[in-house]
This record gives structure tokens, C-alpha cells and sequence, in this order.
């Protein structure tokens, strides 16, 4: 490196090494996604002291041009303006009955094949593993409660984890009662408990479009007909287009990710969410709120739950634990308001309790504080992956691909292009031992064919990047 920071220059020194940065990217000597030099090689290099390095790196971090990586130094961030994002699609004209499961399955026996590449399985945790600390808890726990451990526990759930669950709620501004709260075998269990709530079979839901599958199936086996959302990718579901189907429709319930959309990653910012709410309200439709992602929010604050803003109660909020703690655990939980008394009746017809063992492992899990920390570093990393899997996506995939920009979460959605086929490659991928989801899954009909969903809730190296590299050239031959 040739460069020479000088003093006598009229510019800062820390503003020279901003420049010396910005004319390597131009050069092409680093790139998207590359690490910086230390603060100590670039000082020694430049001849400044190690706080004018730092003072430019923060700078560059705070332009939004590189990003601080734990305990692994500083790097180039990617620019987002390089893709567009994916396509808005049509509001449908009529409800469809929904015939996916048969599809599901198949996809889903192959990309929990062992030893696979993971891009399509959605578990965050991976990035920030728990089962240390976990242990700890459990062995702990065990002791503790000796034989009464292996009980059934409370119908409704451990009154330690419900008022844990509480008190998050009320750092949020959600005044619930622990009455109001039920702990389910996890998100699944109190989205089916909710619709089974306010449903009967042949009504008509809302869902979002791209809509997470198991949403997709779940309305399926429960016999509801769905009408379908579209989602922008920045904001969450058109409102334009929920008032219309609104008004076309005899709509019983929405179930909407409002925080963290799976698959696009979208954010509702608090003012849309308090629209919807409302708009919802006055058609006296109720609300099913998928929050599994909330806490995993890349945003400088936590979306707030839709239920801070409903002034009659039918928001029915539901959550869990699976993508920011255990998945194997299956706690989750659903703030039921005035349905919490049918709720709590088939719960018990479901599955009587959920395991005691595992809630009050959680509960101790969230009073030590380590909950908290462990959330704070799953977001820094997850953040890093996605800049990552962002700039490999642009290095290996054709210019035209669009990709979606997710502000949490773990999953980011590939528009291929009309050319190509998402179910193609996902046959190709598997083939090579690397999982992707068709996004044809997304979807109550037959949209998305030539699209994927992609995790990047994995542990980020080489073999991730190989790995990318090699869906690119199967790309090639996964044309329609």
C-alpha cells in the first residue's frame, strides 16, 4: 500500500484514510463483502495511530459503507441499489381453496436430509448456539425440582415463564394479564388454536403473499379458504389492497407477520401497523399476529405488537421461542384477549400441557439475563450473514436476479427471473447436497415458481460461500 496520509494536508487525517478506503473500492482492491485491514496493519501501513484508523472505520460504519463484525474486525459493506427488488404481484380476485400439503411434505423430507447444506431451513439459533448455557439451566432445574420435574405441568403454562412473557410485553408498552396468556407447543400450536378460534371450516382468511408455508398449510388442514395479500418488500401487506378484499370479501380473520415477514423480511414501521389495526377493527375482522421473528429485528427499535394499538381486543398475538432460543424446546405462547377462555379449552383438547421441564429451563433463561445477550449478538451476526449472503448472491447469480433487502430475521427472497425455475433448481440443489425452499411453497396457489427462499441463519465460511458458488452454476441449467 503506497498511499501517504499527511498532516499538512487540508483535510483530516482520519478523513484522508476515509478517502484511501472509498479508492480502493472504486479499484476494485476491496469488495463488497471483504474484510478491512486491522486498525493496527492500517495504521502501521499509513504511519497514523491506531484512533485515526478507528475514527474512520466508524465513520464508514456509520455511512452505512462497512459494517463492525465481533471479534472479527470491520467489513465492506454491500451497496443495495445493485438489485432491484422482487416484483409486487396482483391482489387475487377470488378466495382458493388450498391444496399444498402434499408438496410441503415432499420439500420437507428433503431439506432436513443430514449432512446438507441448510439454506432451507430458517433456524437462526445456528448463528448463536444456546446449548451450553441451556444445559447448565436443565441440569440445574433437575436438581431443583427432583421427581416433580417429570409432572405434567399446568394446562395453560408455567406462571414463572407467562409472567416473564408479561414483563417483555410491558417494556413494549402491552399491558396483558398472565389470565390472557397460554403457553403452546409452539408458534404452530397457538396460530391453529387462533384460527380455530374465530373460524369455522369453509371461511375465508387473509394471508400475506409470499406467506410463510407452514401458514399456508396449516390453513389447509383446518378446510379455510384464503384470500392472498401482496406484501411490499420494505413495508409489509398493502393496505390499499387488504381494504379491498376487505370490502369484496366476507374475510373472518388476517394472519400477518406484521414485525418480520417470512420469507421477504419486511418491517411494518409502527404508524402502518396502527393503520391496520384499525382498518381491520372497523370491518370487525380479527387479527392473528405471527411475531416469531419480532426480537430478531435489524431496525434501531423493536416493532410494537399490533395489540398496543386495538382498542376492542381482536388481535390475537402469537410467538415463541424457536428462532431466538431452542427450537427443539416448542414453547410458544398467544396473547388471546377476549378468546383466551377458548383458547385455554382447545389447548387442553390439543395436547393438555406443554413440557414443564423446558419452561422453566426458559424462564430461568430469560431472568438471568442471558436471554437478552444472547438476542443482542444473534442480531450483530445475523446482520453480518446477511451482507454476506447478499454479495455472494450478486457474485455468483445472473445481474437480473432480485433480491428482497429483510430488516430482521434470517431468510432473504431470490427473484430468479421469469426465465428460470425455483422448483428446478431446488431438484438440482438437492442433488449436490444443498437445500434451498421452492418458492412456489410461499404461496396458496401456483405463484413464485421462479423464485427461492435462502437462510443465511447459519455459521458463515467458506463452504457456505462454495456453496453459493455451485447454486449458480446449477442456475444455468434450471431454465424453464
Amino acid at each position: 500500500m503506497s498511499f501517504v496520509i499527511s498532516k499538512q494536508h487540508k483535510s483530516f487525517l482520519y478523513e484522508q484514510v476515509i478517502a484511501l478506503i472509498d479508492d480502493m473500492v472504486c479499484q476494485g482492491m476491496i469488495c463488497p463483502g471483504d474484510k478491512l485491514p486491522s486498525l493496527r496493519a492500517m495504521a502501521g501501513k499509513l504511519n497514523v495511530s491506531i484512533p485515526t484508523v478507528k475514527q474512520a472505520y466508524q465513520v464508514l460504519e456509520a455511512q452505512g459503507k462497512v459494517r463492525a463484525q465481533e471479534k472479527s474486525g470491520y467489513f465492506l459493506q454491500a451497496v443495495n441499489a445493485s438489485n432491484p427488488m422482487p416484483k409486487r404481484v396482483k391482489l387475487p380476485s377470488q378466495p382458493i381453496v388450498v391444496n399444498k400439503q402434499q408438496l410441503i411434505e415432499q420439500v420437507y423430507d428433503a431439506i432436513h436430509q443430514p449432512s446438507i447444506m441448510p439454506f432451507g431451513i430458517a433456524n437462526p439459533v445456528m448463528v448463536a448456539s444456546t446449548e451450553k448455557i441451556l444445559a447448565k439451566l436443565m441440569r440445574r432445574a433437575m436438581h431443583s425440582m427432583g421427581e416433580n420435574m417429570l409432572s405434567y405441568g399446568a394446562m395453560d403454562g408455567l406462571d414463572q415463564l407467562k409472567k416473564q412473557i408479561v414483563h417483555r410485553y410491558l417494556d413494549l408498552g402491552l399491558v396483558v394479564s398472565t389470565e390472557e396468556l397460554v403457553i403452546t407447543n409452539g408458534a404452530q400450536e397457538a396460530l391453529a388454536i387462533a384460527l380455530q378460534c374465530v373460524t369455522e371450516v369453509g371461511d375465508v382468511v387473509a394471508i400475506e403473499s409470499p406467506c410463510y408455508f407452514g401458514i399456508v398449510e396449516l390453513v389447509e388442514s383446518l378446510g379455510l379458504k384464503v384470500i392472498e395479500i401482496p406484501v411490499c418488500p420494505d413495508d409489509g401487506v398493502w393496505l390499499c389492497d387488504l381494504g379491498e378484499a376487505l370490502l369484496k370479501h366476507d374475510i373472518k380473520a388476517c394472519v400477518f407477520s406484521t414485525s418480520i415477514n417470512n420469507p421477504l423480511g419486511s418491517f411494518m414501521p409502527d404508524i402502518r401497523r396502527k393503520a391496520l389495526v384499525e382498518l381491520l377493527e372497523y370491518h370487525q375482522v380479527t387479527l392473528i399476529e405471527d411475531d416469531v421473528y419480532g426480537d430478531l429485528h435489524f431496525t434501531e427499535r423493536r416493532g410494537k405488537p399490533a395489540q398496543c394499538y386495538t382498542s376492542t381486543g381482536n388481535v390475537i398475538t402469537c410467538a415463541s421461542f424457536s428462532k431466538t432460543a431452542a427450537p427443539s424446546y416448542r414453547v410458544g405462547w398467544m396473547v388471546a384477549g377476549p378468546h383466551s377462555a377458548k383458547a385455554r379449552r382447545l389447548k387442553r383438547a390439543l395436547s393438555c400441557s406443554s413440557s414443564l421441564m423446558n419452561q422453566l429451563v426458559l424462564a430461568d433463561y430469560v431472568v438471568s439475563g442471558e436471554y437478552d445477550r444472547h438476542l443482542k449478538l444473534m442480531r450483530k451476526r445475523l446482520m453480518f450473514n446477511k451482507t454476506q449472503m447478499v454479495t455472494a448472491l450478486r457474485r455468483y447469480f445472473p445481474s437480473s436476479v432480485r433480491l428482497s433487502d429483510p430488516q430482521g430475521g434470517c431468510v432473504i427472497w431470490v427473484d430468479l427471473g421469469t426465465e428460470y425455475s425455483g422448483s428446478k433448481l431446488f431438484q438440482l440443489a438437492i442433488a449436490h447436497r444443498i437445500s434451498i425452499t421452492p418458492g412456489v411453497l410461499f404461496s396458496a396457489g401456483r405463484q413464485y415458481e421462479s423464485c427461492i427462499r435462502m437462510s443465511y441463519g447459519l455459521v458463515w465460511n467458506n463452504d457456505v460461500e462454495q456453496a453459493i458458488a455451485l447454486l449458480g452454476q446449477l442456475l444455468l441449467n434450471a431454465k424453464k
